[in-house]
């Protein structure tokens, strides 16, 4: 026999294996990190929508809460779930009828700084303020020789929580409302009300459209 029939071939190196059972392990990797993260963009979370428009101060219960299943990912968090709700639960901003709930919106109704108080508006309400819109509250003071002083703002950021129109009401066009108003502003509003000053209501720029 020949020397060429008789060489065998070389053996593959150590490092040379290495290489294959590491390209083996890195594509297992990366398939599985692929699954894992369809998996979790796949996953939903029980959260919960506005069934319909909340107002600051408003306690959250099933009646103003409809539980929804989504796909939320990373932002989780940033979302009422509902193993969170509990009595005593009231929205810190108004929260749109059927946006998702966010996190920041819930707070303990007794660390509250709002309060909710009835007016009649001296003036006509556009149809465009509705529960929900913000308005502004101003003041007319009652002269003790008649007529009104010029009107001023007392509240300049309430919100709208009902609204109840009445033709017959103030001469015409004029409505009460229910409204959400900082606890700091009650007492200068009742003050307004208890000297017959002329309240009216105005909805903030931007305001209903």
């Amino acid at each position: 026999m020949t020397a060429l029939a008789t060489a065998r071939p070389p053996r593959r190196g150590f490092w040379g294996d290495a290489r294959f059972f590491l390209g083996i392990a890195l594509v297992i990797v990366s398939v599985a990190g692929v699954w894992l993260v369809v998996g979790a963009a796949r996953a939903t979370v029980p959260v919960y929508t506005a069934a319909r428009t909340i107002v600051p101060g408003e306690p959250l219960s099933a009646d103003t809460l409809r539980p929804v299943e989504v796909a939320l990912g990373q932002l989780e968090e940033r979302y009422f779930t509902q193993d969170e709700l509990a009595d005593g639960l009231v929205a810190t901003r108004t929260i749109a009828e059927g946006e998702l709930v966010p996190a920041d919106a819930v707070g303990d109704a007794a660390a509250s700084r709002t309060t909710s108080v009835v007016v009649r508006s001296a003036v006509d309400v556009p149809a465009s303020v509705e529960a929900g819109t913000v308005v502004e509250l101003w003041a007319a003071p009652l002269l003790k020789g008649g007529g009104y002083d010029a009107p001023r703002i007392l509240v300049p950021d309430a919100t709208v929580v009902s609204v109840t129109r009445d033709d017959s009401m103030l001469g015409g066009g004029a409505a009460a409302l229910e409204l959400v108003i900082p606890r700091a502003d009650v007492a200068a509003m009742l003050a307004a009300q208890a000297d017959d000053s002329a309240l009216s209501v105005v909805p903030t720029v931007g305001a209903g459209s």
